[in-house]
């Protein structure tokens, strides 16, 4: 399992628009990629226009190949992008241990 993490900053006056934008994108986009496990947003607190994204994937080619590179990806962008302040920071990540 690989995990993706993104950080995107948002208007302020585009929060609730982008907050449901996401969910009809993960529900309807992303959450029918092979390979996804769960997506997960949060806001920051002291950053309070920054939000996060982490998304787990079986592996890493789930995201970079078999979502990335199919039509699910312009369709997540499609719903989402308008909102980005910037473009986004994308990193993935692979556990190393959790308790």
């Amino acid at each position: 399992m690989i995990t993706e993490i993104a950080f995107i900053e948002v208007a302020p006056e585009n929060h609730a628009a982008f907050e449901a934008a996401v969910a009809r994108g993960v529900n309807e986009v992303i959450a029918t990629a092979a390979g996804f496990i769960d997506f997960t947003l949060v806001k920051g607190i002291e950053q309070a226009n920054v939000y996060s994204f982490q998304i787990h994937w079986e592996t890493l080619e789930h995201h970079t190949v078999g979502f990335r590179e199919s039509e699910l990806f312009p369709a997540w962008r499609a719903i989402v992008a308008e909102f980005f302040a910037r473009p986004p920071q994308i990193d993935h990540w692979t556990p190393v241990f959790s308790v």
